[in-house]
């Protein structure tokens, strides 16, 4: 993908994943214009736009959401199984968390995704979508899926932390992921070692 990409790498990756699967994430944009969006924070851990569609015969707006998939879940009533939308039971969440544990133990980067067309008699054409005092529906959503990134430390860390521990220096990692992708990026790394937490 050659073009400049503003945002971090998970960003990047979402862009590169979508361009390469999909065609021409700006042509997606110009169809589906965005009339409002709750942008990345770490105390929502979720990105919200709102969208017009393209399709000339639906007015209802689109609301698609991304972040951290426990958040995205826990907004979610049903969830789409090959095209389909279902309700979200018991068993289906445990193969969501399973998945999760799954990807984030190989140390992946793993974001959840929803959706949800508002009604049209709640939200019709030219609502005025307010989002520093949400007026409309955040939750009841319909869960899409996850998607995993390989998001690999610098090839200099697993060196440096060797060099800061024979120096008698105690490395300690802060981030902003899922314990289990943060213990096997730590041990990665050299941070930690096979049976410590």
């Amino acid at each position: 993908l050659k073009r400049d990409v503003a945002g971090d790498a998970s960003e990047s990756a979402l862009l590169k994943c979508i361009e390469l699967s999909c065609g021409s994430v700006r042509a997606m944009r110009d169809r589906n214009k965005k009339v409002a969006e709750i942008p990345f924070n770490s105390t929502n851990k979720y990105q919200l736009s709102v969208h017009e569609t393209e399709d000339p015969n639906d007015n209802r707006y689109l609301l698609v959401m991304k972040g951290a998939p426990e958040r995205i879940l826990d907004r979610c009533s049903t969830i789409v199984i090959q095209g389909k939308e279902q309700p979200m039971d018991e068993e289906l969440k445990e193969a969501f968390q399973s998945a999760y544990m799954e990807l984030g133990g190989l140390g992946e980067r793993v974001l959840g995704f929803c959706h949800l067309l508002l009604p049209e008699d709640q939200y019709p054409k030219g609502f005025a979508f307010d989002t520093d005092d949400v007026n409309f529906q955040t939750d009841n959503l319909c869960f899409v899926g996850l998607m995993s990134m390989i998001d690999p430390p610098r090839a200099a860390v697993p060196d440096a932390v060797g060099k800061c521990r024979s120096a008698g220096i105690k490395v300690i990692m802060v981030t902003g992921d899922h314990p289990i992708t943060a213990k096997a990026i730590a041990k990665g790394v050299g941070i930690i070692s096979e049976g410590n937490e």
